[in-house]
């Protein structure tokens, strides 16, 4: 089995333990001190103990990949070594403390890898059955594509309907578009009561499954990776609530 790997540590070694991290600054924080830390964390987080695989994300405004920007929301996703490396981060690192002290609201999910397949940057994903899904328990969704330059204007006008879509679906709980170059890397982070909500959404819903489609006929997508995950804890809030309050 393929790891995702840290950006300086190519040495393989399989993770199973993610963490997904939302962070809304209020309107009295200055935006371009939210915007710095995309830069100025990553030295601290490159130094992190455990730290396999790591993305400072930017996220577009509401629920939904979009082609706007909420410059004072921002998203880590993680993948650790190993449980007690995460908790050294959250219990230890200058990062998250910095997080409370700009005053964000902020939602943490630590999440076990059920799936994951496909690539980011340099880092190689293959997992599969890592952590046991129940059909009817809630899932954690990340879908995220590299876009071909030349596939762009046919990419974003074809993901509006299938983006309306997900919001009404009556099996998602939460969802938010990122990525980490504007416009041409780009991700969708969700939540779901169940896993046969999910696959109802990305199966069985004309909107996406055209989509789908057309970014294997039209070569669309220069890398892609999609994950699972079973969510272990959430703490914080999403939108001033937990989606997953009473569900885990």
């Amino acid at each position: 089995m393929a790891a995702a790997t840290h950006p300086t540590a190519p040495d393989a070694t399989t993770t199973l333990l993610a963490s997904f991290h939302l962070l809304r600054y209020p309107a009295g924080a200055p935006a371009r001190e939210a915007f710095s830390r995309m830069g100025l964390d990553r030295p601290e987080l490159l130094a992190t103990p455990g730290l396999r695989f790591f993305r400072l994300l930017g996220t577009g405004a509401g629920e939904r990949m979009t082609l706007s920007a909420d410059l004072r929301r921002w998203a880590l996703l993680a993948f650790w070594q190993d449980a007690a490396s995460l908790d050294r981060f959250l219990d230890a690192s200058p990062v998250p403390a910095r997080w409370d002290a700009l005053g964000a609201e902020r939602y943490d999910l630590r999440l076990a890898v059920a799936r994951a397949h496909g690539s980011w940057g340099r880092a190689t994903f293959d997992v599969d059955r890592a952590a046991p899904l129940r059909p009817d328990a809630p899932v954690a969704i990340l879908t995220r594509a590299a876009i071909r330059p030349q596939r762009l204007h046919r990419f974003w006008p074809s993901v509006r309907a299938p983006a309306l879509d997900l919001s009404a679906h009556p099996s998602h709980l939460a969802s938010v578009g990122i990525g980490d170059l504007p416009l041409v890397r780009q991700a969708t982070f969700s939540l779901w009561d169940s896993l046969d909500g999910a696959r109802d959404f990305a199966y069985h819903r004309a909107a996406h499954r055209t989509v789908i489609q057309r970014t294997r006929t039209e070569g669309w997508y220069s890398s892609e990776l999609f994950a699972r995950f079973v969510p272990l804890a959430s703490t914080g809030t999403w939108g001033g609530k937990d989606p997953l309050a009473g569900r885990i």
